[in-house]
C-alpha cells in the first residue's frame, strides 16, 4: 500500500504549524507524480505533516506557506553556494533576461561562457553547457563510446547517482521501464579500490569506455594513489576517465575536486554551484574527444547536447556572475570556514549530551552530512525523522548539513541550538528504544526505492540523495 501523503499538517504548543504547506502539498500530490520534481524534495523525506512548501528565500534562510522561517541546509541539493537571491547573480540573469533569452544562432554569452569555464577548469579544452547534470554525464558517456567503439561504462557502486538515464538507473532498484540490454551494458568498481577496477578490466578486456565516478564525496576522501592509479589504468587500457564534479565543482575548489587532487580527468561534467541554482550545467574535456560531437571531424559524429535550452541566456549569465564572485572573495574558504564552526559547535553539544554513539557528524567542511543511529547504534530511519523533526520545531529545516556562504555566524549559532534543544527528545527516544510516542507520523525513507510505500522499510537502508 501507498503511503498516506501529506496528512493533515503539524502544529505544537510553540505556535508553529504546518497546515498551510500540508495543504499546498496534498494538492501538489494530486497534480504531479511524487508531489515534487525531485525524489530528494519529496515529503517522504520529512516527518508526515511537516513537509515544508516554500514561498522565498533570502541567504541562508527560507519562508514556507505558513510564513515560518528556518535556516536552510542542502541549499537547493547543494546548487546554492552564494545564497539564496545573490543580488549579484540575480541582476546579472536580470540584465540578460531583459535583451532576449533564446536566439536562432549563438550569442555572445556563449563565447564569454565558454571562455571563462575553460579558464577556469585546468586541462579542459572544450566545452558545452546543458541544462542538467543527467544531460551531461549522459553526453560525456556517448563521447566516450564514440571514441573507443566500445560499449560498457563502469560506474562507481559505493556512490549514490550519476544520471536519471537508462544507463544509470537501469542498475538501481528503481529500474523498471528499463529493458534489460540497456542494464547489461552498466558494469561497477567500488570507490577506493583500484582491485576492483583491475578485476573489472580483466573481467572484460578491452570492453569498457568509461569509467565514471565522483572523485571525493563528502564522507569520502580519495586514498593517496586512487586516482592517479585511476589515470594510469585509463592510460593504459584505453578507456575514457570521467570525473563528475557536480557536487565537488565550486564547493572543493572553482577548479573541481580535479583541483585539489591534481589528477586530471578525459572529460568532467559541472552543474549545481554553477549558477548558484539557476539551470546551468557544462561537459568540459580534451579537445579530441569533445571534437567528435562538432564538425571538425571525418569520424561519425554522436548526437552531442542539441538542446533548445543549452544556452538560453539567463542561465550563462548566472555562470558568469557566480564565476566573478568567486573571483573576488574565496567562496570556498567561507563555506570551510561556516561549516567547520558549524560541525565543532554541534560535536561539542552532542558530547555534552552523551548522545555521541547516537548523532554523528561527517564529511568536509563545505558539504557536511549527519547520522542518525538508535539505541543499538543502527543507522535508523525513524530517527532521522525524530531529530529532522526537533530541528524544524526550532527553525531549522535540515535533510544535511550542507552549509553555503551565506550561512552567518548567527545562523550557524542558531543551528547549534537547534541540536541542543532536539537532543533530549533524542535521548528520550534512545533510553526507551523506540521513536513512538515521540515522532509524528511515519519514518522518512530513501528517495530511491523500489516501492512507494516507506512504512515498512527497514531502517538499516541508506538514505541516498539524487543530485542531478
Amino acid at each position: 500500500m501507498a503511503e498516506t501523503i501529506a496528512g493533515p499538517g503539524w502544529a505544537d504548543a510553540t505556535g508553529m504549524s504546518f497546515t498551510g504547506s500540508a495543504r499546498a502539498q496534498r494538492r501538489l500530490h494530486e497534480l504531479v507524480p511524487g508531489g515534487a520534481h525531485t525524489y530528494a524534495r519529496g515529503s517522504d523525506q520529512y516527518p508526515e505533516g511537516m513537509a515544508p512548501v516554500l514561498v522565498r528565500g533570502r541567504g541562508a534562510r527560507v519562508e514556507d506557506a505558513d510564513g515560518n522561517w528556518f535556516v536552510e541546509y542542502g541549499m537547493g541539493l547543494r546548487a546554492v553556494t552564494l545564497g539564496h537571491g545573490y543580488a549579484p547573480v540575480v541582476e546579472a540573469v536580470t540584465r540578460a533576461a531583459r535583451e532576449g533569452v533564446s536566439f536562432s544562432r549563438p550569442t555572445l554569452w556563449e563565447l564569454q561562457a565558454a571562455e571563462e569555464m575553460l579558464r577556469q577548469v585546468h586541462g579542459a579544452e572544450m566545452v558545452k553547457f546543458a541544462k542538467n547534470g543527467s544531460d551531461v554525464t549522459t553526453a560525456a558517456v556517448k563521447l566516450a563510446r564514440a571514441a573507443t567503439g566500445r560499449d560498457l561504462v563502469a560506474i562507481c557502486t559505493t556512490q549514490p547517482f550519476f544520471s536519471t538515464d537508462d544507463w544509470f538507473i537501469g542498475g538501481t532498484v528503481m529500474s523498471a521501464g528499463i529493458p534489460q540490454a540497456y542494464r547489461d551494458l552498466t558494469v561497477g568498481f567500488r570507490y577506493n579500490d583500484l582491485d576492483s577496477v583491475r578485476a573489472l578490466l580483466d573481467a572484460y578486456p578491452q570492453r569498457v569506455a568509461a569509467l565514471i565516478l565522483e572523485p571525493a564525496t563528502g564522507t569520502a576522501e580519495p586514498e593517496p594513489g586512487f586516482l592517479e592509479g585511476l589515470r594510469q589504468a585509463a592510460d593504459r587500457d584505453g578507456f575514457v576517465l570521467i570525473f563528475d564534479e557536480m557536487i565537488t565543482g565550486m564547493r572543493w575548489h572553482a577548479g573541481g575536486a580535479q583541483a585539489v587532487y591534481g589528477v586530471t580527468p578525459d572529460l568532467s561534467t559541472w552543474g549545481k554551484a554553477l549558477g548558484n541554482g539557476f539551470a546551468v550545467s557544462a561537459l568540459v574535456g580534451r579537445r579530441h574527444l569533445m571534437e567528435l560531437g562538432g564538425l571538425n571531424t571525418d569520424a561519425p559524429r554522436p548526437f552531442l547536447l542539441s538542446t533548445t535550452h543549452g544556452a538560453e541566456t539567463t542561465g550563462l549569465a548566472a555562470y558568469l556572475a557566480v564565476a566573478k564572485a568567486y573571483q573576488e572573495r574565496d567562496v570556498v574558504a567561507v563555506m570551510e570556514r561556516q561549516g567547520e564552526r558549524l560541525r565543532t559547535g554541534v560535536w561539542a553539544a552532542v558530547a555534552e549530551a552523551g548522545m555521541s554513539d547516537y548523532l554523528t557528524v561527517t564529511g568536509r567542511p563545505s558539504c557536511l552530512v549527519f547520522g542518525t543511529r538508535d539505541h543499538e547504534g543502527k543507522p535508523s530511519q525513524a530517527f532521522r525523522a525524530l531529530f529532522i523533526q526537533e530541528m524544524l520545531r526550532r527553525g531549522v529545516l535540515a535533510q544535511s548539513f550542507v552549509i553555503s556562504a551565506a550561512h552567518t555566524d548567527a545562523d550557524v549559532d542558531l543551528t547549534v541550538d537547534a541540536v541542543r534543544g532536539a537532543l533530549p527528545v533524542y535521548a528520550r527516544a534512545v533510553e526507551a528504544g523506540s521513536t513512538e510516542g515521540l515522532l509524528f507520523g511515519r519514518p522518512v525513507a530513501p528517495s530511491l526505492r523500489e516501492s512507494a510505500a516507506p512504512r515498512r522499510l527497514p531502517d538499516s537502508l541508506p538514505v541516498m540523495e539524487e543530485p542531478r
